[in-house]
């Protein structure tokens, strides 16, 4: 298993973890904000981050995965094609013109859907998400996530009745980022 004190270097060293003022999605300000959207440059810690979070869910040996839009749409994607496992994109608003689907990919109703994501802090855009896979007869009882911001998130989804499998907490990524 990769080590986690590594990949967080890694991540120190391109940015993503940023220390300031940011308002989070959630309307929370925070002085911590996780950036992961920046990986996409740096393919080996995109596979890394991808490699980590498999990790921590391979034994849930998941047969449709999914990225939240957008960020965690690349690591879905690295996953999908390192384990060879079908994936969907879920989009965030419905296509006007073609098809007009919101969601994108080959799959059978009643299929299990494991849910990829960068970082949760209220569990909302992972909701969003697991509602329009629900809409099309898809199944989530599990969510992996390289960070748990801990405000609230994983008790939502717990109420929702889904699992989430978290590589960090906010607190332990602050205080290993903080020893390198």
């Amino acid at each position: 298993m990769i080590e986690k004190q590594a990949l967080i270097k890694s991540l120190t060293e391109i940015n993503v973890i940023k220390f300031g003022e940011f308002t989070l999605r959630s309307g929370v300000l925070s002085p911590i904000y996780i950036d992961l959207r920046s990986i996409i440059a740096y393919p080996k810690i995109l596979r890394t981050v991808a490699t980590v979070l498999w990790e921590y869910i391979k034994d849930l040996k998941p047969t449709l995965l999914c990225g939240v839009p957008y960020t965690a749409l690349p690591i879905a994607s690295c996953i999908s094609l390192d384990q060879n496992i079908p994936m969907v994109i879920c989009r965030k608003e419905v296509k006007d013109y073609g098809t007009k689907k919101q969601l994108e990919g080959v799959f059978e109703k009643g299929q299990n859907c494991l849910i990829i994501e960068d970082v949760v802090t209220t569990g909302g855009s992972i909701l969003k998400t697991i509602d329009i896979l629900k809409e099309n007869g898809l199944q989530v009882t599990d969510v992996v996530v390289l960070v748990d911001r801990e405000q609230g998130g994983r008790e939502i989804l717990e109420e929702h009745g889904y699992r989430l499998h978290a590589v960090f907490t906010l607190n332990e990524l602050c205080q290993k980022s903080f020893s390198i």
